[in-house]
């Protein structure tokens, strides 16, 4: 199958397009083939190679995906072949194919294109577990957003927002100044 495939330290104009083995599924997981995936700054920074993937996870970047399944484990409970996901993985996102755990895996909403919910996992599901898991912001109470202008700190703001808190957001003076 294709990948986008690099080499630690190479700049995104040195990535390249390679063939690598289609990955299996193994009892809990689902093999997607991928239709869209996110980009976001631990891929930039692994291909930088400052940040390592976790032990045992694909050396390709992505961490984000959506698609339709094409294969399940044998142990897979809440997917069928054909069904349309999307979801967080720890690496493999940027290939025709990639794995996930049935449990990370989610179904994309009938108001999200693929592209849209492939780029929602890492962020959002940081932000709600920031503010919502370990937060637990209550609706009308104020919240203090560090790094406003980042990918985290716009998903934060936009769920602080449906909790009708009052925002207080931070972000370094390049930021702030692309934002006026």
């Amino acid at each position: 199958m294709k990948a986008i495939l690099y080499k630690d330290g190479c700049t995104a104009d040195e990535l390249k397009i390679g063939e690598v083995e289609k990955p299996k599924p193994n009892n809990k997981q689902i093999l997607v083939k991928v239709n869209a995936a996110g980009v976001n700054r631990a891929d930039v920074m692994q291909r930088e190679g400052k940040y390592p993937p976790p032990k045992g996870a694909s050396p390709i970047l992505g961490l984000e995906i959506s698609g339709i399944v094409d294969e399940t484990g044998s142990g897979v409970t809440k997917w069928k072949t054909g069904d349309k996901m999307f979801g967080l993985i720890p690496g493999g996102g940027y290939a025709e194919y990639a794995v996930i755990d049935e449990e990370m895996a989610m179904p994309i909403p009938n108001n999200l294109s693929m592209a849209e919910a492939a780029a929602i996992p890492e962020v959002f599901l940081t932000a709600y577990q920031a503010l919502i898991y370990y937060g637990k912001i209550q609706i009308g109470e104020t919240v203090l957003i560090h790094a406003g202008a980042s990918g985290v700190g716009t998903a934060a703001i936009q769920i602080a927002k449906e909790m009708k808190a009052h925002i207080v957001v931070t972000a370094s003076q390049e930021k702030a100044r692309c934002m006026h």
